[in-house]
């Protein structure tokens, strides 16, 4: 099944073109992504190395994108005052990417965690006797 689901519809992610040659020319790339499953659930873990759960913002929409940002902003500051000096450092660093979940999860019970510097995503299946409820016999007339 894991087969069916990256083969290009779902738990694939999507970066444009324009972001790709962006992080190209900066040398900079973007966050390594895993997808697991499991007979139960489905768990996305992405490197986040000096990130806080404050840096996140993880969503899901009704068309089942599971989107993932990240922002992070930083100033440092040095100052000396027996040289009247002030240096500054800014860091700002920003990442999206979208997932298309397959139909068999259940997309409010999705939980995130960030824990040494893994963002980590379960996402939980339909239960096989849910799906069974579900199901019901049309009578024709």
């Amino acid at each position: 099944m894991y087969s069916n689901l990256m083969n290009g519809r779902c738990l694939s992610g999507t970066i444009s073109s324009e972001t790709n040659e962006w992080l190209a020319k900066t040398g900079v790339t973007a966050p390594a992504i895993n997808v697991i499953e499991n007979d139960k659930d489905y768990k996305v873990e992405m490197a986040a190395p000096g990130m806080t759960k404050d840096d996140f913002k993880v969503n899901v929409d009704e068309n089942n994108n599971l989107t993932i940002c990240m922002e992070k902003k930083e100033e440092k500051k040095e100052e000396k005052k027996d040289k009247k000096y002030l240096r500054r450092e800014f860091s700002y660093s920003k990442f999206q990417q979208t997932i298309l979940l397959p139909e068999n999860v259940e997309k409010d019970k999705i939980s995130a965690k960030v824990e040494h510097g893994i963002l980590s995503i379960e996402i939980p299946k339909v239960k096989e006797e849910e799906k069974q409820k579900t199901s019901k016999a049309i009578e024709v007339k």
